[in-house]
């Protein structure tokens, strides 16, 4: 299989056929679910979607060492390779590695607007022009409305969109009637899409609880794969 084929027949379409087409530029989403559940795989595999399409992407991880995100990209593309036996992996993958950034932060040692400048700094003047932010293993706990209206701003001025995981943990419930979780009701009007991972007997199901100004649209159609965490049809 060539590129542009796995490009064409990616799970990732249909992901983004049911949100509309994906996160425009200036518009933030959230994948939620507890602990474990497959958020960074999910990340991971928007993330190298847009690698592959040479479009360049800053993966910004604030609970993992960046040898435990490379691990994943590896682990992901891996599975790529055996499922759709991609030719010219080689070339492929130094492709990928030359358009992707990876960033470790600890939430407790930077705040919002120094993590902003640097990105600033290396999409703007550094010329690393990024489609698409991943950013992973926030404590959302820890967040207000504020720093997200901040992030917001950002990714219109840059014209970015931005990825977050979003843990969900203490006790239950974990999420409101609109099946929005509590930890960022509060200002989940600034947030466009909101996608829920659910496990299931031999499967992950994801479900889009907010769609911009719909809450639980249409179902997605989408599964994980508990063994290989790629995305899936149903």
């Amino acid at each position: 299989m060539v590129k542009q084929e796995l490009i064409s027949r990616s799970p990732v379409r249909i992901f983004e056929r049911s949100i509309h087409g994906g996160l425009k530029p200036g518009e933030v989403g959230i994948i939620a679910s507890q602990s474990g559940i497959g958020k960074t795989s999910v990340l991971v595999q928007i993330a190298l979607d847009k690698l592959l399409q040479a479009k360049k992407v800053i993966h910004v991880s604030f609970a993992q060492h960046t040898d435990y995100v490379l691990a994943w990209y590896e682990d992901i593309f891996n599975e790529f390779i055996k499922k759709k036996n991609l030719e010219n992996t080689g070339d492929i993958k130094s492709e990928l590695v030359r358009n992707r950034v990876l960033m470790n932060f600890s939430q407790d040692g930077v705040t919002g607007d120094q993590i902003i400048r640097s990105l600033k700094a290396m999409i703007v003047e550094g010329g690393f022009k990024a489609e698409a932010l991943i950013v992973d293993g926030i404590d959302f706990s820890r967040i207000d409305g504020e720093r997200i209206n901040g992030v917001k701003q950002f990714a219109r001025d840059t014209g970015i969109s931005v990825w977050y995981s979003c843990t969900v943990k203490g006790t239950l419930p974990y999420y409101d009637k609109r099946n929005i979780p509590l930890v960022i009701k509060d200002y989940v009007d600034l947030i466009d899409v909101v996608i829920i991972l659910e496990p299931k007997q031999d499967h992950i199901e994801l479900t889009a609880a907010k769609d911009r100004n719909i809450f639980n649209p249409e179902h997605m159609a989408l599964r994980l794969d508990p063994k290989t965490m790629l995305i899936l049809e149903s």
